[in-house]
């Protein structure tokens, strides 16, 4: 990985994002999308795309800026913050975590605490604990304190946790590849086709609030009206001990994945199948998911109008929404290879032909 390469992940990582507040994380992206682009394209919710081309059908890629994060509900007498979670999180991955409460004063260095396990019944000990009976510690000693460190209700709360490149050199820790992994995906596709004579016209780029129900996708949809869409994210990694390989069999290093099934979506068969044989033509190694828990911003994508063809290319990651996630450099290179590939082909003929007007 170059030097280049390295610095655009870990800018696009370490920047806040969280559902409603993604305006870091948007920098980012527009500061290294304009340069790619012939226009930058955006909704009116904060999603942004990045457009090359400019006759044939329209295709959209896009990942979805947003992480999952706390918004402050409250501030103790004592001057705890207490909060809401912003997506789904699970009680077991937060306690004493770090987080960063930004105000409007400044980022403020946060833990998530609740009452000491020396403390509880046994019984209580074995539940997970409801987000509820958790707070944050901010080291201030009053609410009349903590307002004057420039915290109030409504600020939001960000995860706490930096880019770095592991050992082996192709295994990339950052708290939030769900979902920037979507978003570097989608940026570097831009990358490789800025110079190149499309058959279609791209929008490349990244949807707002996905965490929160997928809002973002469906303004942006509604904004662009393509003709051809795809969805850029994360599936969940099945290749770490105590995982049912039956539930998720996704391993990193095994290539992307093409989803067949989501909670939110049935992709279309024509472009699904398009893409496999594109993947297999080019010997680009690649994953199956059938997966019922989840969604993406397909779900919103593929029932825009009268519906648009739509699939959805992820990475596998471990660890999603926690402080911590994990993916693997081939997988990124590969997803990014065979939307190229993918997106190179689709000339009006062969949209035509997915879309079953031929």
């Amino acid at each position: 990985m170059d030097d280049k390469t390295r610095d655009f992940m870990k800018e696009l990582t370490d920047a806040e994002g969280i559902p409603g507040f993604e305006d870091r994380a948007y920098e980012v992206m527009k500061n290294h999308l304009e340069p790619l682009s012939e226009e930058i394209v955006t909704d009116n919710f904060g999603s942004i795309t990045g457009r090359i081309g400019q006759s044939g059908p329209k295709i959209l890629l896009a990942g979805h800026l947003d992480e999952v994060g706390f918004i402050v509900s409250n501030i103790t007498k004592a001057g705890f913050i207490k909060f809401k979670p912003l997506g789904g999180w699970w009680g077991h991955v937060m306690l004493s975590q770090r987080v960063k409460v930004m105000t409007a004063k400044g980022d403020l260095t946060g833990v998530i605490g609740s009452k000491a396990p020396h403390v509880l019944a046994p019984e209580e000990r074995k539940k997970v604990l409801e987000i509820d009976k958790m707070f944050i510690d901010i080291g201030a000693s009053s609410d009349e304190e903590a307002r004057e460190f420039g915290v109030e209700v409504g600020d939001p709360i960000c995860p706490s946790g930096d880019f770095e490149v592991l050992p082996s050199g192709k295994m990339l820790l950052a708290r939030n590849w769900d979902n920037r992994a979507g978003c570097y995906v989608a940026a570097k596709v831009l990358e490789k086709l800025q110079n190149k004579q499309l058959p279609n016209t791209l929008y490349s780029g990244a949807t707002v609030q996905e965490e929160v129900g997928l809002r973002g996708a469906q303004t942006l949809i509604q904004t662009i009206q393509p003709d051809i869409s795809f969805a850029t994210d994360v599936g969940v990694a099945g290749d770490t001990p105590g995982m049912n390989q039956e539930a998720a069999n996704l391993e990193l290093g095994k290539g992307p994945i093409i989803g067949f099934l989501d909670r939110s979506m049935i992709p279309h068969r024509k472009l699904r199948d398009f893409v496999v044989n594109l993947a297999k033509e080019n010997n680009i190694p690649f994953q199956r998911e059938l997966m019922s828990g989840g969604a993406t911003d397909g779900g919103k994508f593929h029932i825009e109008g009268s519906g648009i063809p739509t699939l959805v290319v992820s990475v596998p990651s471990r660890y999603i929404h926690s402080h911590v996630s994990i993916v693997h450099l081939d997988d990124l290179n590969h997803a990014v290879d065979l939307l190229v590939h993918t997106i190179s082909a689709l000339n009006e003929q062969t949209v035509q032909s997915i879309k079953g007007l031929d």
